[in-house]
């Protein structure tokens, strides 16, 4: 039986200092059907949370917003006992290495670039939006527009990768296949010099979106370079 399509209605809070980004997160999830509530400060965004309280189904946040910095910011939101929504951190607000490691223990649920294209911002929010729907993958995901072949059956297919973790890919297609069909994978990184060949299975399916691919077998090199690529850009972008 074919996956359901994803059709509730989600409310996201978004809290970030710039303009720029609540507009573009703003817009993205509105033109998906979805409610956006943005923030600026640290004190709009905890006021913003505690009157939604349970209505909030996700908060992203910027760690650099005035009047709050850093894990302090997580602290206070944890401190709210109505807020029961998942909490990202925009990985260009943050600071460190310690500074990940504190988050982690927080129970973030983890991270998302500020400055990814639009089309690609609903799909990095879906898994944590819809986690009965989705494969969450603990490592960072990084967004990645490359041309990805897969091969189910006796059928060979090409599409865009979405964005790409240690874990697996989430590619756009319109012809999504069920969850559990294993499929072989090609594709090259920006800046490899080979292609990259795994097997995977289908984790998660979104009709408007595309489908998540996990690894399920993968050469030991080509995971280093898949783990090299991910470090390498997980920290691009960040805010001073």
């Amino acid at each position: 039986m074919a996956a359901p399509t994803l059709l509730a209605v989600k409310t996201v809070v978004v809290a970030d200092d710039t303009a720029f980004v609540c507009d573009r997160f703003r817009s993205a999830l509105e033109q998906a059907g979805h409610r956006a509530v943005t923030a600026r400060t640290a004190q709009e965004l905890l006021a913003c949370v505690r009157e939604l309280g349970p209505r909030a189904d996700l908060v992203v946040v910027d760690l650099r917003l005035p009047q709050g910095r850093g894990v302090d910011i997580v602290r206070a939101l944890h401190a709210i006992d109505t807020l029961k929504a998942p909490i990202l951190v925009f990985s260009g607000t943050i600071a460190s290495a310690d500074e990940v490691r504190e988050l982690s223990a927080l129970g973030v649920a983890g991270y998302v670039n500020e400055y990814t294209s639009v089309q690609h911002i609903v799909p990095s929010l879906a898994p944590h939006l819809f986690p009965d729907n989705f494969n969450r993958r603990s490592s960072p995901r990084v967004v990645l527009g490359i041309s990805i072949s897969y091969r189910f059956g006796n059928t060979v297919a090409a599409a865009l990768t979405l964005n790409i973790s240690q874990g697996g890919v989430a590619i756009r297609t319109t012809s999504a296949l069920e969850v559990g069909t294993p499929v072989r994978l090609r594709f090259r990184l920006p800046g490899g010099k080979k292609d990259l060949d795994a097997q995977a299975t289908v984790a998660w399916v979104d009709r408007r979106l595309g489908m998540g691919l996990q690894f399920t077998s993968l050469d030991a090199a080509d995971k280093a370079a898949i783990h090299e690529f991910v470090q390498a850009h997980f920290f691009t972008n960040r805010k001073a």
